[in-house]
């Protein structure tokens, strides 16, 4: 007899996930969408306003949502919101989706040292750190997750962020090497490459002409709402993706081919 009652691949009912830069765009979408799958989130971010608002906004609608301030290159606030996540499941932690980002764009002649280091720090720094911390506390029976988020710049190269492109480079080796590491310990560690309508996107997609040539790179034409891309983070975060690790996973429209 079938078992009507097998969990969906996509539950993640009973599980803790820890999310940076959830105040807005794809952070938010992811938070809420894994609220919807049934775990209980900690919404993080820089701006501790826009964390909170976002994890009322889900325990309002029926969800389990706690937030925390969080800089992800300060080791101590990530042990603290590691703790916090990790309370919200009897001390374990099953996913930490590495979100966390921030753009100083300029041409590379004329990029202040600073702000390729600012960029790094936030996007590599921040992804080290905050997973790191969160080893103690990660599941390690087979739900345990790590989901950074890379970009099509860290593929294919940019122009005008030289800072995020390298940046986002850095972060597909590091989920290669996480994956390799921390399959010892039965942790799956992935990496996705999306392309939204974000506040980091604004900037080109309210200029006609850059707008235009990043539609032109795009074969679906549009740009995607962030709610469109969070489903792939359910995908990688539950057990749908029990045997996918290592792997970078572009969800842009088909920009990188």
């Amino acid at each position: 007899m079938s078992d009507t009652k097998k969990r969906s691949p996509f539950d993640l009912t009973g599980r803790a996930a820890l999310v940076t830069g959830a105040g807005a765009g794809i952070g938010e979408a992811v938070a809420r969408e894994f609220a919807r799958a049934g775990a209980a989130v900690l919404v993080t971010d820089i701006d501790a306003a826009a964390a909170k608002a976002v994890a009322d906004d889900i325990t309002a609608g029926g969800g389990s949502a706690d937030f925390a301030e969080l800089d992800v290159r300060d080791a101590g606030a990530a042990d603290a919101a590691v703790a916090k996540a990790a309370a919200l499941n009897d001390g374990v932690l099953n996913v930490v989706v590495n979100n966390a980002g921030a753009i100083r764009p300029a041409m590379f002649h004329k990029m202040d040292p600073a702000d390729f280091d600012f960029v790094l720090s936030v996007h590599l720094s921040g992804a080290f750190t905050v997973t790191q911390a969160a080893l103690a506390a990660l599941a390690t029976d087979g739900t345990g997750r790590v989901i950074n988020v890379t970009s099509a710049a860290g593929l294919t190269g940019t122009i005008g962020q030289v800072n995020y492109g390298t940046a986002k480079a850095g972060i597909i080796g590091m989920t290669k090497s996480f994956a390799r590491e921390l399959a010892k310990r039965n942790i799956n560690v992935n990496a996705l490459a999306p392309l939204a309508a974000t506040n980091m996107t604004e900037t080109v997609r309210t200029d006609e002409k850059l707008s235009q040539m990043q539609l032109d790179k795009i074969p679906l034409k549009r740009w995607a709402d962030p709610a469109e891309i969070a489903p792939s983070f359910v995908y990688l975060a539950a057990d749908s993706g029990s045997y996918t690790t290592g792997q970078i996973l572009p969800v842009d429209g088909g920009t990188v081919i």
